[in-house]
């Protein structure tokens, strides 16, 4: 069997979109730590069981597979999703990065944790911390008089008056709370800065307090904001020197029991005030041992941090915060149990993304975003700050976001499903979870066949450093050439992680997650596409290498630019492979904040290459025409899926489609692999062009039938029905 011949794109392609909703709770192994753009574990089993099965994937997909003596590399491992699925099913697996943090977090994933030594830790943990820093996190309730705890405290960044001088708040807007996970609107008065319950926005009324007229609208418009005490216009990033300053306006707390149905919400007083101030105090005779002075170097993404002026990582968190993380590490130091300090370390690595100055609130969702929930680094004007500890309810769940609480119950779960996998199986509109008892994922268990994992902080550029003709699949996800700038992003965490662990730890002697090797655009560094394209051609290379004969590489891949379709496609020709197959299916959630408005695509392409092999004659198309159906067919599979297709993932399938016949046009017509990349990359771009253009596919569909490309059907539109004839390669 092959991937080629028995991949379900329906199949699996409803699986996938259903895991990219709710992805912890079909693959918890992702909350181990924060990675980006991880692409769904059931696309992967779905190709490893292709591949490798003996009878169609549907059927093996809710059943324990063994495939011993397989040997799977990912040369771009990132957060490990092909090796995690490879080796849940008893493949020895090589996982490389250039990132060190990906070795990490992968290397988390996999090794074995005792989960009763890791609880026992935990709870000796969060109750030293409560005992510690737990009055730092109260309030007083403005109904019932009661304590109460903080869920996040909110603040207002503030600008620095070139004219006056003096200080003024930094507010888009006055709306904190929207009615829909609360009873009426929460809007916080601008002239007092009390919080009023509002049932109408479009006359929010007076102040209850101070009876000025409710506004909506703040007074920072286009990057400018008069100075509430002279009028004066200032331009962003309205500071002076260094880091901005915030100030705290408001704060949602939490009550076990409370007697009115929402959240509640108030203006910070006297007390929490004084909490603040104690908070800052005690930073202030601390001596920090833990917490990073690393700079933050220049680069696509940290750029504008240096905007807002700042310049170390540690100016991203205020001192509650630091003395939070800075006690949390002091207590992590001092556990015995190697493995379990390596737990706790990597949850505190993942902690940082909600306990730092950068974090949003979301005044529908009435939650914090983290740092990462746009893939870059956001400077907001109101900042969320979570509560560090984590709040827990009756029922000892934990309550909101970001605290201890959160990360750990995350992290036990994500551990627990490598002993005890599951998938989630729809039938009828409702879920059921299946246990698949025999599979597991880590290197050794008593009673099983111990398997190989081999992780590695290293360029793929170099050989993958296993025998030619070895492996039997090399399955990843490279980089999307200037998508998510990995390396400056998991900067921010790796400076802690590197400090609490040690630079002479294995995988910490990189001073930077960095690497000028790194396979993605960057303007700051001068990646471009033709840095792109070569790198991505030796990793291929190396792959091709070491796969045995007719062996796959296969990778997902979208973009929104055909021009980035050509360097994937440089870069298989010039490793002498083929793309034998294009397959889509969902990849990304739609609502995701980082994608969502932009037209981007939710589908990927699956690119199934190989040096030798076979593929579909009907696959084959000389133009627009002969590729209308394929389309079609495609479209008609996602749509059985459940996807509502857009014109964006209608572009990415045809890019795909074209990169994969542009491939088989070059090598049939001989391509010159020592050619100049620029020209190789214009060459490729041609190939594609000469074979139609998305405007010619979108007309030939709508065409067809008088109706959009995602509302077809196969049977309406797929006129070249499979057949058994194939062509070898």
């Amino acid at each position: 069997m092959t991937i080629e011949s028995h991949f379900n794109v329906p199949f699996i392609a409803a699986m996938a979109l259903r895991e990219k909703q709710i992805q912890q709770n079909y693959r918890p192994i992702i909350a181990v730590h924060k990675w980006f753009a991880r692409r769904p574990g059931t696309l992967f089993r779905g190709l490893v069981l292709a591949e490798f099965g003996e009878r169609p994937v549907d059927e093996l997909f809710y059943e324990a597979n063994e495939f011993p003596g397989r040997r799977v590399a990912d040369p771009f491992m990132g957060g490990g999703t092909p090796l995690l699925e490879a080796n849940r099913v008893g493949c020895d697996v090589l996982g490389r990065d250039i990132n060190p943090m990906a070795a990490w977090v992968v290397r988390e994933e996999v090794e074995h944790l005792d989960l009763e030594a890791y609880g026992e830790a935990v709870r000796q943990l969060v109750a030293a911390l409560t005992l510690d820093l737990g009055d730092l996190y109260q309030t007083r309730c403005v109904r019932t008089g009661r304590d109460a705890a903080v869920k996040y405290a909110l603040w207002v960044k503030q600008g620095h008056c070139e004219a006056c001088d003096r200080q003024f708040d930094l507010f888009q807007g006055y709306l904190l709370a929207e009615d829909v996970r609360h009873p009426k609107n929460v809007v916080v008065c601008a002239t007092c800065g009390e919080l009023n319950e509002v049932t109408d926005l479009k006359e929010p009324g007076a102040c209850s307090t101070c009876d000025a007229e409710l506004v909506l609208k703040g007074p920072v418009a286009r990057n400018k904001c008069p100075c509430s005490h002279c009028g004066h216009v200032n331009v962003a990033p309205f500071r002076k020197d260094g880091p901005p300053r915030h100030r705290l306006f408001a704060l949602e707390y939490h009550l076990p029991e409370k007697d009115q149905p929402g959240r509640l919400f108030k203006k910070p007083d006297a007390d929490d005030l004084a909490r603040v101030a104690k908070a800052e105090r005690r930073w202030a005779a601390t001596a920090p041992t833990f917490v990073p002075d690393d700079p933050i170097s220049a680069g696509d993404e940290t750029n504008r941090l240096h905007r807002w002026g700042y310049k170390r990582w540690r100016e991203l968190f205020n001192d509650r915060q630091l003395l939070g993380l800075q006690r949390s590490a002091e207590m992590i130091a001092r556990v015995n149990d190697p493995r379990v300090r390596r737990a706790l370390a990597t949850n505190l690595s993942d902690l940082l993304r909600y306990q730092n100055m950068a974090c949003r609130y979301d005044t529908m969702a009435l939650k914090s975003l983290d740092v990462f929930s746009v893939h870059g680094f956001p400077v907001g004007y109101v900042v969320c700050e979570s509560n560090i500890l984590g709040i827990r309810n009756g029922g000892n769940a934990p309550v909101g976001s970001g605290g201890w609480a959160n990360i750990t119950d995350k992290y036990a779960k994500a551990k627990r499903y490598c002993d005890d996998p599951f998938e989630v199986e729809v039938a009828g509109g409702r879920k059921r979870t299946v246990p698949i008892r025999g599979e597991w994922i880590g290197e050794a268990r008593p009673g099983s066949r111990t398997r190989e994992v081999v992780i590695e902080c290293a360029s793929s550029t170099e050989p993958l450093g296993v025998p030619d003709g070895s492996l039997d699949a090399v399955l990843t996800d490279p980089p999307y050439f200037g998508m998510v700038q990995y390396g400056e992003l998991m900067e921010f965490c790796y400076v802690w992680l590197r400090r609490l662990m040690g630079h002479d730890f294995a995988g910490m002697e990189r001073a930077t997650a960095r690497h000028h090797d790194e396979l993605t655009g960057n303007d700051t560094q001068g990646r471009d596409l033709a840095h792109f394209t070569e790198g991505l051609a030796t990793v291929y290379a190396n792959a091709a290498r070491a796969l045995k004969p007719g062996a796959p590489l296969a990778f997902t891949y979208h973009h929104n630019k055909l021009e980035a379709y050509a360097a994937i496609g440089v870069a298989i020709l010039d490793a002498g492979l083929t793309c034998s197959a294009a397959i889509p299916c969902p990849a990304e959630m739609g609502g995701s904040i980082h994608i969502a408005g932009t037209g981007s695509s939710v589908v990927d392409t699956v690119f199934v290459c190989r040096a030798t092999g076979t593929t579909a004659q009907s696959g084959l198309f000389e133009d627009a025409a002969g590729l209308t159906p394929i389309i079609a067919k495609d479209v008609a599979d996602l749509r059985a899926a459940g996807l509502k297709v857009s014109d964006g993932d209608v572009r990415c399938v045809v890019f795909g489609h074209l990169a994969r016949m542009a491939i088989w046009n070059l090598r049939c017509a001989g391509w010159d692999k020592g050619s100049d990349t620029k020209w190789k990359l214009l060459r490729f771009v041609e190939a594609m062009n000469a074979l139609g253009t998305l405007d010619e596919v979108r007309a030939l569909l709508d065409k067809s039938v008088n109706r959009s490309p995602s509302a077809m059907r196969s049977d309406d539109l797929f006129a070249n029905k499979e057949r058994a004839d194939v062509v070898a390669f």
